[in-house]
């Protein structure tokens, strides 16, 4: 799972919107240090929720109008869906826990 985290406009609805487990979806961008600052932990969640939750990352620069849709005004910003609805959300980086709990809370 870990290994290709990276979703597309044209997957959004299938994978996220219409999963069954709570979907946390770090928005994110190449250039943004903070982004790159929590791409570990993300993929470790990611690793470590298997089965349990999904987790994907938008790249805004190639998905802008997902992230316009869903309001993303500064990144990172971290959105947990469940049942295809926004029930979490984190805006800016934080520590692994603070992320994991995201999802925690969703399950």
């Amino acid at each position: 799972m870990a290994s290709n985290l990276t979703l597309t406009t044209a997957e959004f609805e299938e994978k996220v919107l219409k999963s069954d487990v709570p979907v946390l979806v770090d928005f994110w961008a190449e250039w943004c240090g903070p982004c790159k600052a929590i791409g570990p932990s993300v993929e470790a969640i990611a690793s470590e929720y298997e089965g349990r939750a999904k987790v994907y990352k938008v790249d805004v620069d190639n998905e802008g109008e997902l992230a316009s849709t869903y309001g993303i005004t500064s990144i990172p910003q971290l959105l947990v869906f469940k049942g295809g609805k926004i029930v979490d959300s984190m805006r800016g980086a934080g520590p692994k826990p603070q992320i994991a709990s995201l999802l925690e809370r969703a399950l």
